[in-house]
């Protein structure tokens, strides 16, 4: 696989957490200009957003919950050589994965939706870790 198609993924849900980033700002200052919430109100804590912006900060915090492993494991995967085809169909279904749970939380929040999006990533990630941690163990050492 080339170095191309095994960050292509990462690359996708770092785009996720940035338009998630602006989207967060884009309904907070709404809510701010709106006056349905005072700058005060929310200066220590999230509890006091209405419920479409602390969805938003919801779904935004949630990309640095189980993606760290993914992000960890990406790098592992490049520098051992053990990125292959089905890693990279695996990165990229985790990933959409994440977009589909990401979309749900800032939409209509169906938590059904959302919690089964949630545990087809983590499935996922979990498998790339398992196949992994194989390739790692069962491959000759010193290479």
């Amino acid at each position: 696989m080339t170095v191309q198609a095994i960050l292509a993924p990462v690359f996708a849900q770092v785009l996720l957490i940035f338009v998630l980033m602006f989207w967060l700002g884009r309904v907070r200052l709404a809510e701010v200009r709106t006056g349905s919430v005072k700058a005060g109100e929310v200066s220590m804590g999230q509890r006091n957003w209405p419920p479409r912006a602390q969805q938003a900060a919801n779904a935004f915090s949630n990309q640095f919950e189980l993606p760290v492993l993914f992000f960890a494991l990406v790098p592992l995967a490049l520098y051992t050589k053990k990125a292959d085809l089905l890693f990279v169909v695996l990165a990229w279904i985790f990933v959409a994965s994440r977009v589909i749970h990401a979309g749900v939380y800032v939409t209509s929040n169906h938590v059904p939706y959302r919690f089964q999006a949630y545990t087809l990533g983590a499935l996922v990630l979990l498998v790339m870790w398992i196949v992994f941690a194989v390739r790692v163990f069962l491959a000759p050492i010193g290479v």
